[in-house]
């Protein structure tokens, strides 16, 4: 027996009742503050994208105009943020849990987008339905794509800016 430890076990002493395990993401570094920052951030983005699909409602037998719209700006958003905090590794610890996977990971909405779809095809609109599926994804990854290129080009030549 090898004491315990398995292959990808860490050499070093076991961790005491109160000492926080070796490799363990997150423990005794400030995971409450980043859980937090997630939640906030996907509050405030659920929150923007519900006043956005209030304001621009989807008539009866429309197409979804609103989720089009929010899925595509969320993903330029990403893209922009992929530079600017991933990239350059700027800002704020809790900037990207809060920007990224908090605030645009609420504000985006696939699963409205995908039941946007099927409503679509329940009503006989195939080629609205299809419109909707390929043209979302086709908008939101071409708006990654565009902001981040955008945003490297923008951020070329200045102190800390990506290669």
């Amino acid at each position: 027996m090898s004491g315990g430890r398995g292959p990808g076990d860490r050499a070093g002493p076991a961790p005491g009742p109160h000492a926080p395990a070796q490799g363990a993401e997150g423990a005794g570094d400030g995971a409450p503050a980043v859980l937090a920052a997630v939640a906030a951030g996907g509050a405030l983005g659920a929150t923007a994208r519900h006043g956005i699909a209030l304001a621009w409602p989807t008539p009866p037998g429309g197409f979804p105009w609103a989720v089009l719209a929010v899925n595509t700006a969320g993903c330029a958003l990403i893209g922009v943020l992929l530079v600017l905090a991933g990239e350059r590794g700027r800002g704020h610890r809790l900037a990207r849990p809060f920007l990224g996977t908090g605030a645009l990971g609420g504000f985006t909405t696939y699963s409205a987008h995908a039941l946007d779809t099927v409503r679509l095809l329940e009503r006989g609109q195939v080629p609205a339905a299809l419109a909707c599926l390929v043209g979302t994804f086709a908008a939101a990854l071409g708006a990654v794509w565009a902001a981040t290129a955008a945003t490297r080009a923008l951020t070329a030549g200045r102190p800390g800016a990506p290669r």
